[in-house]
């Protein structure tokens, strides 16, 4: 395993754990891409690159007219210089031109993997994780080089890639679109993944053939976004959630982005992914540089279940971290829909008793505790607090929840500034804004620039105020709004298009220094929900609010979409009141339980308000999910039943060593005379025997996976099952 450079053929071979990925510099010094798939011992051109002419693509040497790069299947290929494919980056000189040409300079392989400066990637612990090389592509004409990094882990079916662009030349550069990485297939029979939705309804999944053309998703909403997740998927035609080639390409970013694939007149697909290049620009000066975003590439040859459990691993144990990455995840109620903005000291301190009495672990109090914040039209910035509420201070209250023996929460909303506020009448430059064009709001609320340091200063000082100021274990981020009017004060107008991606780079810079100084907290990340569910928010916040539609039947899609990429232990996922604050559906707090209990289970509700019938079904869930939480949060993940395709969901959860296992199984509506079915397990292991928990019944690992079990008749629509095994020793 580790990285190969073959120095006769000019051949990289990078093997990881079960794939390879191979690369050749050709005869003319391009970087071409060979292949990616399931892990071969050694390369030795089996497949090569046929050259042959085609009519109207242009050849660099004239002498050689069956090479053209518009044919040549490249690792970062550009625009203009033969090739009439989507480039993968693209420079402007000062005279207007954009051509160039990249060629192979020099590289470095060595172990380990290097971190990206102010920009969140995966990482090793031990250098012996992984290995990298650093291939050098050069334009001397204009002093452009450009370094791609390659990083293949050893026990991952995982390739990670980034671009640094370097200025050695005398001019300065524009950078119009630099995406983190490109790759060439040698055909394009395939079906693309994505995963799409809106606010309230996120995640859902979305596959189609791919055909001649371009097929893209994005996001110009200065956020990953509800709409469009940074993230898709190749898969072969016979492939489904057990078996065949998937492709996935996972952008960890959280900005404005581009993910496409383009099938050429050859039936060649190129996919890529990146910064969106839409009103974006860069300049580079004379030594300086510019670093793209990591890309993580998966290879599975077991379905999208092999895929996904892989990005699971990878990202629970190598993108999240903190003291919280490796501990079980505590049991919130949140005071959001029980009370919204109109509480009191003493009311938060009832719910929060009677939080205490089922066996909540700690107490979230939301929105409204600062400023003169009574609706959402005022005090965002104002980060003090309301002591019309809180009479006696945050600190008061937080030390009355703790001597209850809970821990204590806080929502913040730091990116945004309301216009009734201190911060923007002494301040109403620090928003994103055109100059003399109206400032448009959503939530009655603008958008702070991130972009100028002082701004991010201002917030990371009052954010730490706060927290320092009380005992707080928890925070919920919070952004409600995308952005518009992008443009920023403190750049030149050269530099305007600058304005969404140094956003993120100053977002970034005030999560590390936040998190890095309170690392005690656990960081909750949330945007109306599901708004920025990517992975370069989970480098900062290893938890992330699903949705804000906490209706269960929704959430068996919104959960079951968020899988396909990313951990359950990242999954926040509450039991609201009924009806339903979202959608007005009536379900059962069995199915609201046992939906939530697949994620990381809060309570979002007045549980004063509840009969003692529902408080004792709750306090009974709380303690059921004690009993498995480590399992749901630090297992293995099967998804069993799909609900984009049936009238039901399935999923499983099991440990490392396989024995213990949680089942969840959900039916949406009731169906008159309806088949009697079997739910077949995954995961188990074939030669052991487990007991089920609830009736004392033992099976074989083996008969639970292949013959299955017997699915109860459930009466009524929105119903559910919840089942625990053990190892019988």
């Amino acid at each position: 395993m580790g990285i190969h450079f073959d120095r006769k053929e000019r051949v990289f071979h990078l093997q990881g754990k079960d794939t390879s990925y191979v690369m050749q510099i050709n005869k003319d010094g391009y970087l071409a891409h060979l292949y990616w798939g399931k892990k071969i011992r050694s390369y030795r051109g089996s497949n090569p690159i046929t050259f042959v002419k085609r009519g109207f693509s242009p050849n660099p040497d004239p002498s050689d007219l069956t090479f053209s790069l518009d044919t040549l299947p490249q690792e970062y290929p550009a625009y203009g210089n033969t090739d009439f494919r989507t480039p993968a980056y693209q420079i402007q000189l000062e005279n207007g031109a954009t051509i160039t040409d990249l060629r192979y300079k020099t590289h470095s392989i060595f172990k380990g993997k290097p971190n990206l400066e102010g920009l969140p990637a995966v990482y090793v612990e031990e250098d012996q994780e992984a290995e990298t090389v650093e291939i050098e592509l050069e334009d001397p004409l204009i002093g452009l080089q450009v370094s791609l990094t390659y990083t293949v882990f050893t026990h991952f079916n995982v390739i990670t890639r980034s671009v640094r662009l370097k200025n050695h030349g005398k001019e300065k550069l524009e950078i119009l679109r630099a995406l983190s990485a490109n790759v060439d297939f040698r055909d394009d029979k395939f079906d693309l993944l994505t995963l799409y939705g809106s606010h309230l309804n996120e995640r859902n999944i979305a596959r189609r053939p791919i055909v001649p053309g371009n097929q893209l998703i994005e996001s110009r909403r200065g956020a990953s976004s509800h709409q469009q997740n940074p993230f898709f998927a190749l898969l072969r035609k016979n492939a489904g959630e057990d078996v065949g080639e998937v492709y996935g390409f996972s952008l960890v970013y959280s900005g404005n982005f581009l993910a496409q694939v383009e099938v050429d007149q050859f039936h060649t697909a190129r996919a890529s992914i990146g910064i969106n290049p839409f009103d974006f620009s860069w300049i580079i000066e004379p030594g300086e540089f510019f670093q793209t975003p990591e890309v993580v590439m998966v290879y599975s040859n077991e379905g999208l279940g092999g895929m996904s459990r892989t990005y699971h691993e990878l990202y629970r144990t190598r993108l999240c971290r903190g003291t919280f990455r490796d501990l079980v995840r505590p049991i919130v109620i949140n005071n959001w829909e029980a009370t919204y903005m109109k509480f009191t000291a003493d009311k938060l301190e009832e719910i929060a008793r009677a939080a205490k009495d089922v066996g909540i672990e700690l107490f979230v109090l939301d929105d409204g505790w600062f400023g003169k914040r009574e609706n959402d039209k005022s005090s965002l910035g104002d980060w003090i607090v309301n002591k019309r509420k809180l009479p006696k201070g945050l600190a008061d209250f937080a030390n009355r929840v703790r001597n209850m023996g809970m821990e204590f929460g806080l929502w913040f909303e730091p990116e945004m500034i309301s216009v009734d506020s201190d911060l923007y009448k002494k301040h109403p430059d620090w928003c994103l804004h055109v100059p003399k064009r109206r400032r448009s709001e959503g939530r009655n609320q603008l958008v702070l620039d991130l972009s100028r340091r002082e701004v991010c200063d201002y917030i990371i000082t009052a954010v730490s105020n706060v927290l320092q100021s009380a005992p707080i274990t928890y925070v919920k981020w919070d952004m409600n709004r995308h952005m518009t009017e992008i443009g920023s004060k403190s750049l030149p107008a050269e530099q305007q298009r600058e304005t969404a991606h140094r956003y993120i780079i100053g977002l970034y810079r005030v999560m590390e220094e936040i998190t890095a100084k309170f690392p005690y907290i656990l960081f909750e990340s949330c945007s109306g929900g599901g708004g920025r569910f990517d992975p370069g928010m989970l480098y900062y916040m290893p938890q992330v609010w699903t949705s804000d539609n906490t209706d269960a039947v929704s959430r068996l899609k919104i959960q079951y979409g968020t899988s396909l990429v990313y951990p359950a232990i990242t999954m926040g996922a509450h039991v609201s009141t009924v009806p339903n604050h979202q959608v007005q559906r009536v379900t059962s707090i069995e199915m609201r339980g046992n939906v939530a209990m697949s994620g990381n289970l809060g309570y979002e509700l007045d549980l004063t308000k509840l009969t003692v019938k529902e408080k004792e079904e709750i306090k009974k869930q709380v303690s059921f999910y004690k009993k498995i939480r480590h399992i749901i949060q630090f297992g293995t993940f099967y998804r069993l039943l799909s609900p984009f395709m049936t009238n039901e969901a399935a999923w499983l959860f099991v440990t490392d060593d396989q024995s213990e296992v949680v089942v969840g199984y959900y039916k949406v509506l009731a169906q008159p005379n309806p088949p009697l079915t079997s739910l077949k397990f995954k995961g188990l292991n074939s030669e052991l025997l487990y007991k089920h928990i609830e009736t004392g019944n033992i099976y074989g690992g083996d008969e639970l996976m292949y013959a299955g079990i017997a699915i109860p008749l459930l009466k009524g629509d929105f119903t559910s099952v919840f089942w625990r095994f053990k190892r019988v020793n």
